[in-house]
């Protein structure tokens, strides 16, 4: 029956000179409360509905991603997930940021998953062998997890060129791994200083022997514990000691200190850099020493670690 009409028929048996039991009006007055209940219920959907109409699901910026990702991610950002970026020709990975950092944590098991949905989803759009700049931020990532990376991608067909990173541990796994590295400090706008006197980082120390292509960067002294063959490279701001065979490329004081030094037990490289200086190695001697190359005056000197050691480093002080 409907409401209104029940309602009308209930009024007008009020009107009518016919007495009403008390049983009755308890029964009227519980119908005309559920209909009322009932308007309010019809008044809340409709509300609802027109909400849900105006107010659209996904963030534009964020659903403009990857609908496979994003579907239903209201707090999504670019930065809690995996993407792909091109930038002045090279094709980058950046990685979400560290867990622990980060107040919408993106777990290992997430990312790779995440990583899986951007390749099947974006592969027609990469060319079979290109270098990928991983970027992993302040992510720490030990050799499991970074193999796990190259696998992922090298069932797209592309392969991991250079790792960026701010962790020390992230660096040190990559460079073991045998990939190039570059770590970036976590106060990248104190690079922008003119101050003279800027502090370097923490010496990064590395046990690992550099292949042919690999390069290691860090703002600040690299110590590394193995050789480094020919082909790889070696840039710090600071010094660069090699406890082994240096046969690539060293550049120390990369950010312009002509007092950086560049040490090693045998000295074979391929080129020696300090700042702006530039130099090649002498010819094979009869007897690898350790040796240090140093700046004097507008070229680099090489000269044994012991005879260095008393000349320089054992000066009286003013």
């Amino acid at each position: 029956m409907n409401p209104d009409a029940f309602s009308m028929a209930a009024i007008n048996n009020l009107d009518s000179p016919s007495e009403v039991s008390a049983s009755q009006e308890a029964d009227l007055a519980a119908d005309l409360d559920a209909e009322a209940l009932s308007s309010e219920a019809l008044d809340s959907d409709a509300e609802a509905a027109a909400s849900a109409e105006s107010e659209p699901l996904l963030d534009p910026e964020v659903a403009s991603l990857d609908p496979v990702l994003d579907i239903k991610r209201r707090d999504g950002s670019p930065n809690l997930q995996v993407r792909f970026k091109s930038e002045r020709g090279r094709l980058m990975l950046i990685l979400p940021p560290d867990p622990d950092n980060s107040r919408n944590p993106v777990i290992w098991e997430d990312l790779r998953q995440q990583l899986r949905h951007r390749l099947s989803s974006s592969e027609r759009f990469f060319q079979p062998n290109t270098g990928i700049h991983l970027v992993a931020r302040d992510r720490l990532l030990d050799s499991r997890q970074i193999q796990e990376i190259v696998d992922v991608l090298h069932e797209a067909q592309l392969k991991i060129k250079r790792i960026y990173t701010s962790r020390r541990q992230t660096a040190v796994a990559a460079a073991t791994a045998g990939y190039s590295v570059e770590q970036q400090t976590t106060l990248a706008h104190l690079q922008d200083s003119t101050d003279e006197g800027q502090a370097l980082e923490e010496p990064l120390y590395l046990q690992a022997t550099l292949r042919s292509g690999v390069e290691v960067r860090h703002p600040g002294t690299i110590v590394l514990v193995g050789d480094a063959n020919p082909g790889s490279s070696i840039v710090a701001e600071g010094d660069i000691v090699v406890w082994g065979r240096l046969r690539g490329v060293a550049h120390a004081g990369a950010s312009g200190n002509e007092k950086s030094r560049i040490m090693a037990i045998q000295m074979q490289p391929t080129q020696l850099r300090i700042a702006d200086k530039v130099a090649r190695a002498p010819g094979k001697p009869e007897q690898y020493r350790p040796e240090v190359a140093y700046v004097e005056g507008e070229s680099i000197c090489i000269a044994i670690a012991d005879e260095f050691a008393q000349a320089y480093l054992n000066e009286p002080t003013t």
